[in-house]
């Protein structure tokens, strides 16, 4: 699948050359405001790129949507889950970044920070 269907940015990464030269062609340099993409065919906006997202649960190389973990206690000294918003930053770029997926999933100290990292509100 094309990053830029029918010539339209529809998330937020780094276009150009990384790390270093970023030619903002979708408009951005670095995170934009909410609903600066159209929104997906399901109503939702804004589910790749951007920044990643931190998400509840724990993060395991072995959990598959197959085999669902139960409800984990906090467990400060392991990898917490994030997936990006929902997958993917404003720094992933196509010679290295291949998880635009939506289900895509990866991991972090609960103590990382970054610019690139982030959360999601919902309201109804």
């Amino acid at each position: 699948m094309p990053l830029v269907p029918d010539g339209e940015h529809r998330c937020n990464i780094w276009q150009g050359t990384f790390p270093t030269v970023n030619t903002a062609e979708d408009g951005w340099i670095g995170t934009p405001p909410v609903r600066s993409y159209a929104p997906n065919g399901h109503g939702l906006w804004d589910t790749s790129g951007n920044v990643w997202e931190w998400c509840a649960d724990w993060f395991s190389a072995s959990t598959t949507p197959s085999r669902p973990r139960p409800h984990q206690p906090v467990r400060p000294a392991e990898r917490r889950g994030s997936c990006g918003e929902a997958p993917g930053s404003y720094l992933c770029h196509h010679s290295y970044c291949n998880r635009y997926r939506v289900a895509a999933r990866s991991s972090s100290t609960p103590d990382s920070s970054s610019g690139n990292c982030g959360f999601r509100t919902v309201a109804r």
